[in-house]
């Protein structure tokens, strides 16, 4: 078994607002941020850039974009802010903690499969409470591959000793978690925790709105597996 971090177990978009909110004055921009940083992060993930400088550069980039010119020592500042108060409102949804407690009761090997660029994910995971739960963290800065690229979910369950075929994985993100799961040969199982979309989930995808509804959806799975 195999989830996602942000958004999944981490109200990671509310404190990741606020704090760009403390940065710049607003959230109004949370769009172009949010694709700034999946630019950097690639980049990060290409080796062009090192984890150490990479925030920074994409807070000068994204006030580039918003037409103000700062040197990296002032955008190197604002960051720091930005991460003091994101650090400050990091905060668990209220079904992880029962959802993580059933499933290390059942004996689930559990992997921790996460696209953030570096070592602060593993401080945040540790923050939390969340490191007990796990029996391997996977962070896509470190692996050098990031969901939906297979490498990261075989290297999951190379580290859990399972078959991929045989391995669920559940995430926020429908096109990275659940259809690069799938993709992998994985289970993949999208948490829309935002509610109903129209349309139907592709195929081979399996839709929950809240971690509480994973243990039926795992017992389920289960018995149809062994039917």
């Amino acid at each position: 078994m195999s989830l996602d971090v942000d958004d999944t177990l981490v109200d990671y978009s509310t404190s990741s607002r606020a704090a760009l909110a403390a940065m710049v004055g607003n959230a109004d921009n949370w769009s172009l941020w949010q694709r700034i940083t999946d630019e950097h992060c690639a980049r990060l993930l290409a080796g062009e850039l090192e984890y150490e400088s990479m925030r920074n550069i994409r807070t000068r980039a994204f006030f580039a974009a918003l037409g103000e010119e700062i040197d990296l020592a002032e955008a190197t500042r604002r960051e720091l802010h930005r991460q003091e108060v994101l650090a400050s409102g990091w905060r668990l949804f209220p079904d992880v903690v029962p959802c993580l407690e059933w499933l290390r009761a059942t004996g689930l090997p559990l992997a921790a499969v996460s696209n953030a660029s570096g070592r602060h994910q593993r401080v945040k995971i540790a923050a939390l409470g969340l490191a007990e739960y796990f029996d391997t963290v996977l962070i896509a800065g470190e692996v050098g591959a990031a969901k939906p690229d297979r490498v990261i979910f075989d290297t999951a369950c190379a580290d859990l000793g399972v078959p991929v075929c045989d391995t669920v994985h559940i995430g926020d993100r429908l096109h990275a978690d659940a259809i690069g799961a799938r993709d992998a040969g994985m289970k993949g199982v999208w948490l829309n925790r935002q509610g109903p979309r129209e349309g139907a989930l592709p195929a081979g995808i399996t839709s929950i709105s809240s971690l509480s509804e994973l243990p039926e959806l795992l017992v389920c799975e289960l018995s149809a597996a062994t039917a």
